[in-house]
């Protein structure tokens, strides 16, 4: 008779009170609230890195490439789009496209090109107007690092 008083005793006790299961929601809702209130600061600290890493890798190559065909970078008027599109029927010695498709920056803007450049006076100043989506001190470009390419 009093192994059948343990089993109930034991019977009992298993599992979790009411008040324990809506504490652990409780927190897990608390969790749940500061990630997703965070979630910008958490996933968008990438986004200057992905710009960065942009203007200053991603198209250097097709740029060179593009240069090394035609003699010339793109100039400001044509722009990116030179590396997707032949500028002219007189571009005789373009062999594009460089780029398969050219991607807004990470706030959904198109990023900014000029050749010759302001800051990199001998190549070009690719760059991304950042956040704000206007010309300001924001702005992620290549110059950050120069260039030492030369025409």
């Amino acid at each position: 008779m009093s192994e059948n008083k343990n089993v109930k005793k034991r019977g009992s006790q298993a599992g979790f009170t009411l008040l324990e299961v809506l504490i652990a929601i409780a927190l897990l809702a608390a969790i749940a609230g500061l990630l997703v209130s965070n979630l910008d600061r958490i996933l968008g600290g990438g986004r200057e890195q992905v710009a960065q890493l942009f203007v200053e890798e991603t198209l250097e190559t097709p740029l060179t490439a593009y240069r090394v065909n035609m003699g010339r970078y793109p100039t400001t008027e044509e722009g990116l789009d030179a590396l997707l599109n032949k500028p002219s029927d007189e571009a005789v010695n373009w062999r594009g496209p460089y780029v398969k498709k050219l991607n807004p920056d990470p706030w959904g803007s198109q990023y900014q090109y000029r050749y010759p450049g302001e800051h990199n006076e001998a190549t070009y100043d690719l760059w991304s107007l950042g956040p704000d989506g206007v010309e300001s001190e924001d702005d992620i470009g290549n110059w950050a690092v120069g260039s030492s390419e030369t025409d």
